[in-house]
Parts: C-alpha cells; sequence; structure tokens
C-alpha cells in the first residue's frame, strides 16, 4: 500500500470532503390513504403498494381505509348535489328579477285602468 510523501494541509483535506453530500431521497404521495412515502416502497400506514395491499396489518386497518374511501364518495356526491342546488336557485333568482318589472308595469298599467274608469264615472 503506498504511503503519503507530504501531510495533507487542512484546507485542502476539507474542501476535498465538502463534495461529499448526502441527497434528500425523493417521496410521494400514497394514493390510498395520502400519506407521504418513499418512492416505490410499501405505505407504512396502510400496507398499499401499486395496485393493491402488500401487507396488512391487521383487519381493523383495512375496514377503516373502506369507511375513508365511502365517506370521501359520500362528500363528494353532496358537493355536486349542493352546487346543482346553488345553481337552481341563482336561476330562480334571475328569473324572479326578469318578471319583476314586468309585474310592477302590469300594476301601474292596471292603476291607471282604474283611475280611468274613475274619469269616465265622474264624467
Amino acid at each position: 500500500m503506498a504511503t503519503p510523501k507530504k501531510r495533507t494541509g487542512k484546507a485542502a483535506q476539507n474542501s476535498r470532503r465538502a463534495n461529499w453530500k448526502g441527497a434528500i431521497p425523493a417521496t410521494t404521495t400514497c394514493p390510498n390513504c395520502s400519506a407521504i412515502i418513499p418512492t416505490h416502497t410499501v405505505c407504512p400506514e396502510c400496507g398499499y403498494y401499486k395496485n393493491g395491499f402488500a401487507k396488512l396489518k391487521d383487519k381493523q386497518t383495512a375496514e377503516k381505509i373502506e369507511e375513508i374511501k365511502e365517506k370521501k364518495a359520500v362528500m363528494a356526491e353532496e358537493k355536486a348535489s349542493k352546487k346543482t342546488v346553488k345553481a337552481k336557485k341563482t336561476e330562480k333568482v334571475e328569473d324572479e328579477a326578469i318578471e319583476k318589472p314586468a309585474k310592477k308595469s302590469t300594476k301601474k298599467a292596471e292603476k291607471t285602468e282604474t283611475e280611468d274608469k274613475a274619469e269616465e264615472k265622474a264624467e
């Protein structure tokens, strides 16, 4: 084995060591439970990997996951129904806004007709 001829200085030693950098591991979110996990690994929270479960901690976690999925589906349906109700309400309000001036004008016309009739009777 080769032996160094001279001692390496602190500056040269430290600048050489400065290039040893640790890389930050790539992460992603679990498509099943939305936990942050390293890429290409089984989710430690729910055991989900790619298109199925690689492992199940116990039956309760699988049941909880199914319940969460059902709740998300129900919430999505409720949001969609609320949006349609709001859209219907805005349509009704717009229709009423369009109809209201017409009603007022008919009332004025009725008043003028009654006034005209009263004038005719007075004559």
